[in-house]
């Protein structure tokens, strides 16, 4: 390597998805459209729950949890894009991008654990309903979404000292619209061996457990269902678990495409689809589980008619 090449990166350029203007406008006006959205709906879901006595209950405490971590989880990536592209900038600072790769870290898998504990709700509440207050008391609901808070920061700052151990040198573009940590990791000029066997053992667990309750708790859904001897019950069990299913495989099925092969052949084709699960689920999760929610749309009807 030359000495330039030698040069330590103190930023990182976020070369976007484009380099013609024109379309640069347009994917600007796009994200900023999704990112209102996105908050705006979460926001309205979360004022919903709170406001409404009626729906103060598991089911919801982990939906208004998980609307709060998608606000989170768009705002650590979407802000710095926009306000980038309004300066006429691309770069971001080392500490900037260390910084938002430690919070995609969490609020990422925290969006998993959460969907894994809400799947878990689900099949306590159609598997034992007769147990259903004994089972998810508020104290369990409470560890249940702590748990995964401390677990998720634990992970984060794992793959974030790893991280800080390596060498970037002069070759700092990354062609994405924030610091995605695969191809973060690509520009490095140190060896990343144990930060991608780091990558594909523990962040592989972290990240195949709450699918794997998932599965489980869909499976004893789907055999109890089986079992009902009313349309009406199947109807109504297939009817709570919707939403849930449809957000689970959106989010899953994103990552599941993206993330789960070497990064060297991570592709521009990849950082395309990654914006699915940063910035489309975050967005779309209010509309799924408000549109299908008969609570959720009698309660914003209340508050609608008393303001």
């Amino acid at each position: 390597m030359d000495g330039d090449n030698q040069t330590t990166a103190t930023e990182f350029l976020l070369l976007g998805f484009s380099e013609n203007s024109d379309q640069e406008e347009v994917v600007f006006g796009m994200f900023l459209g999704m990112y209102m959205v996105t908050i705006s709906g979460n926001l309205l879901i979360i004022l919903v729950i709170s406001c409404d006595p009626h729906l103060h209950t598991p089911m919801y405490f982990f939906l208004a949890n998980l609307s709060s971590v998608d606000i989170c989880f768009s705002s650590v990536t979407v802000p710095k894009a926009l306000v980038n592209h309004m300066l006429g900038s691309k770069s971001i600072s080392y500490m900037e991008c260390m910084a938002q790769m430690y919070f995609l870290f969490i609020f990422g898998n925290m969006d998993g654990f959460l969907l894994s504990v809400m799947a878990y709700d689900r099949y306590v509440a159609i598997c034992h309903p007769l147990h259903y207050t004994l089972m998810m008391r508020p104290r369990l609901c409470v560890f249940l979404v702590v748990l995964p808070w401390v677990i998720t920061n634990l992970h984060a700052l794992l793959h974030i000292l790893l991280m800080v151990q390596l060498t970037f040198c002069s070759h700092n573009a990354v062609r994405h619209i924030f610091c995605d940590p695969y191809l973060v990791l690509k520009l490095s000029c140190s060896d990343t061996f144990i930060n991608v066997v780091t990558a594909f053992t523990e962040g592989a667990v972290i990240f195949l457990t709450p699918f794997v309750c998932i599965v489980v708790s869909y499976g004893y859904i789907y055999s109890k269902i089986l079992k009902m001897p009313s349309a009406q019950g199947i109807r109504k069990a297939l009817s709570t678990c919707g939403s849930h299913l449809t957000v689970v495989c959106l989010f899953y099925g994103a990552i599941l495409g993206v993330y789960m092969h070497p990064s060297s052949s991570y592709s521009l084709k990849d950082a395309v689809a990654s914006v699915i699960f940063t910035v489309v689920t975050p967005m779309a999760n209010p509309f799924i589980y408000s549109l299908r929610n008969r609570d959720i749309k009698g309660a914003l009807r209340k508050i609608i008619l008393k303001s």
